[in-house]
């Protein structure tokens, strides 16, 4: 059968050598691109009907729910796209006249999806929709694969394996994880440090609705994605990934989600450096979740602070205001936090509302000193700066759900959240295959008519 499609496909080829006609590489191209998939798809149905003759005409079948023994009723038409052509099968069907259960035995054996689309072209549709809008996703995969999706097919699938991918899935799990490590650990004459990076990051989110013509939208607002980035810094400060995790959610529920990747980590085989800014909501998590952790507050973030005071009492774009703020970061950076507290609690602020910006900062180098010790983390080879966690916000959250116009439904945003973690993860198979696992373990509950 595949010898007779194939020989048919040939002779659709004839035309292109005729006599005197020049045939050039996208002339053969652009007829293999056309041809493909009619091609393919029909050899993998002629290999299918070969390879799968008896499933195909079975006339008894177990009852997938009460085990009985019923003959077959009749044959169910399916027409499957995949990302090689589409192909055509008559299912046999069976019918339980106990349970009310209709079902087709060979959806089973051929982990057949119950989309017209199929897991391959599933799988490869919603990675592209994880980095593109909706719409221009479909375009682009239309145009590279000859399949033709549509956007809110991309939509729905993706929010349905976006549903399942929980944070224990998209989490590398233990032994990936001490693969990792144990890489980096070649390379390096000490235990390689494991950052742990938290951050939040605002999200432009709607509520629900809206869809139909005359249903009016409610107004949008920011809500806060909180996420963590854990990663090794290996030889020649080289970044290995071991997991990313963002989503809009309370504290509460980021500190579960921390403690999950936590109990991966091997801790003995690690220096553990907790690092971020100042936000109160995250410190007692990291430290909860990572007790021998070194917590580091984000030089970065810290500079920030001093610069705004700099340039509240000398002006913004003075010389003064520069050589102040270089001056306390120099100190900073050495550790003299007492030098530093008395400098600021000696200056005589120029307005009250400079002077309520220097309490502030005061406060703020209080409240954080403990985690000011950057001559230490230098010498000890610790990152002082939390820009790993900044990045992790700009290429997961930041490049697909904060473009122009865009505004996402909570539960929407997360689930996307959950599968552009899971591709940088390196867990996106994983949890793809779970999906496909799952969506075929309800049975169809069929009427018999």
């Amino acid at each position: 059968m595949a010898h007779e499609v194939l020989d048919g496909w040939f002779d659709q080829m004839l035309p292109l050598f005729e006599a005197g006609k020049e045939v050039t590489i996208s002339d053969l191209s652009r007829q293999f691109s056309d041809t493909r998939g009619e091609l393919l798809g029909a050899v993998m149905q002629a290999m299918m009907e070969k390879a799968y003759y008896h499933h195909l005409h079975q006339e008894h079948a177990a009852c997938p729910d009460c085990t009985r023994i019923y003959k077959r009723k009749r044959f169910d038409k399916k027409v499957l796209s995949t990302l090689h052509g589409e192909l055509t099968l008559d299912r046999p069907y069976f019918y339980c006249t106990v349970c009310k259960v209709g079902f087709h035995p060979v959806d089973d054996v051929l982990a057949i999806a119950p989309e017209h689309h199929q897991y391959d072209v599933q799988k490869k549709a919603i990675k592209l929709a994880s980095s593109l809008p909706f719409e221009e996703s479909a375009e682009q995969f239309s145009s590279l694969t000859g399949v033709e999706i549509g956007n809110h097919f991309q939509h729905d699938i993706l929010n349905a394996v976006g549903e399942i991918a929980t944070v224990e899935l998209v989490i590398p799990d233990r032994e990936e994880i001490e693969k990792r490590i144990d890489e980096v650990t070649k390379s390096t004459k000490s235990l390689p440090i494991l950052v742990v990076g938290a951050d939040g990051a605002f999200m432009p989110t709607r509520p629900k609705g809206g869809r139909k013509k005359k249903e009016k939208r409610g107004p949008g607002s920011w809500q806060e994605a909180k996420g963590f980035r854990l990663y090794l810094v290996g030889d020649k400060g080289r970044i290995v990934q071991i997991a990313s995790w963002h989503q809009i959610q309370d504290a509460d529920q980021f500190r579960k989600d921390l403690a999950v990747v936590a109990a991966r980590i091997p801790h003995e085989k690690v220096r553990i450096a907790l690092l971020a800014d100042g936000a109160e909501w995250l410190w007692p998590s990291m430290i909860t979740c990572f007790p021998s952790g070194r917590p580091i507050l984000d030089f970065y973030h810290c500079a920030e602070h001093v610069h705004e005071v700099a340039k509240a009492q000398f002006g913004e774009g003075e010389l003064q205001a520069k050589q102040w703020a270089e001056a306390i970061l120099s100190l900073l950076s050495f550790s003299e936090m007492d030098d530093v507290l008395s400098i600021l609690r000696e200056m005589e602020a120029r307005t009250a509302d400079v002077g309520e910006k220097i309490r502030k900062l005061i406060g703020y180098l209080e409240k954080n000193r403990d985690r000011i010790h950057y001559e230490t983390d230098r010498d000890d080879g610790y990152p002082i700066g939390s820009g790993g966690i900044e990045s992790a916000h700009k290429f997961i959250c930041h490049t697909r759900m904060k473009r122009s116009g865009a505004w996402w439904v909570k539960e929407s945003g997360n689930n996307m959240l959950r599968i552009r973690c899971a591709v940088v993860n390196g867990t996106y198979e994983r949890v793809f295959n779970h999906y496909a696992a799952q969506s075929r373990q309800p049975q169809l509950k069929l009427v018999d008519k």
